[in-house]
């Protein structure tokens, strides 16, 4: 039996990277996909190559007025909703906003990037709720291995990060007071090789290749992640499998947090 038959999950931005490999693989395991996003011929491409368990839905996640019409349509179409992913999100690097450290960044670009990673949860876990109330479900939140440590040049990435880790415990903690019967969790990848990547890999592939290669050698199992080692992390949150499971975080960074670079060697003996 595919892990989560007969469930209706929605995926926002997930027209490319981690969300559209987490909508393949739910797909292959027996759920009806939502994908969602702005980016609409990619997301249309992707609902076509998935074939009839997959549709697109064009869905800006950090508008309120966007959302409710998308559980309008839900409620109508298909009643209720099981699984919420809620991953879209941006780290602020390629899209024009300028410095992204605490001394230089601007409010407007600080207030920018919140909108889109932090608000977009919220609503997500608003109207996921009341989509899940009934019968129960699973909230997946998107927040990084950076809402758990400090990255000076990505301040505002950060911090939103750091706030849906919290946001997630009280969303688990009022669904289990009010009996819903719905999980919520985060997710923390860190060094996932994806396209939101690229402003800081370069252009060429030399650069790539060696800033790609610096990276590795701090992780501690040698290589980056893909986007479909988060799509099973996603699918085992979805699924039954982790019904015991909920205000938790799940760290995919290759062992990164579970030490440090610079930590003393021990001294070889002869």
């Amino acid at each position: 039996m595919p892990r989560v038959h007969h469930k209706i999950a929605l995926i926002t931005g997930s027209a490319r990277g981690i969300g559209a490999a987490t909508a393949r693989l739910l797909a292959q395991e027996g759920a009806t996909v939502i994908i969602t996003d702005i980016l609409d011929g990619e997301g249309e491409t992707l609902a076509a190559a998935i074939g009839a368990p997959a549709v697109y839905y064009s869905l800006d996640a950090s508008d309120e007025e966007a959302w409710k019409a998308l559980a309008e349509m839900i409620r109508k179409k298909y009643g209720h909703l099981d699984i919420l992913f809620n991953n879209a999100g941006i780290i602020g690097f390629g899209e024009g906003l300028g410095p992204q450290d605490p001394e230089q960044a601007s409010l407007e670009s600080w207030h920018h990037i919140h909108r889109i990673n932090l608000d977009s949860v919220f609503l997500g876990c608003k109207y996921g709720i009341g989509l899940m109330k009934k019968r129960g479900g699973s909230i997946i939140n998107m927040s990084s291995r950076s809402g758990l440590v400090g990255i000076p040049s990505a301040a505002a990435y950060a911090s939103s990060k750091a706030a849906i880790r919290n946001h997630t415990k009280s969303v688990a903690l009022y669904c289990a007071e009010k009996k819903y019967n719905i999980r919520c969790n985060s997710l923390h990848p860190g060094a996932v090789l994806t396209s939101i990547w690229d402003p800081m890999l370069g252009d060429d592939a030399e650069t790539r290749q060696k800033v790609t290669t610096d990276i590795e050698a701090g992780i501690p199992l040698g290589h980056m992640g893909e986007p479909k080692d988060v799509a099973y992390a996603v699918l085992y949150l979805a699924s039954d499998e982790s019904k015991y499971i909920t205000g938790a975080e799940l760290t995919l960074d290759g062992g990164i947090l579970a030490g440090s670079t610079s930590s003393p060697k021990k001294k070889e003996t002869r």
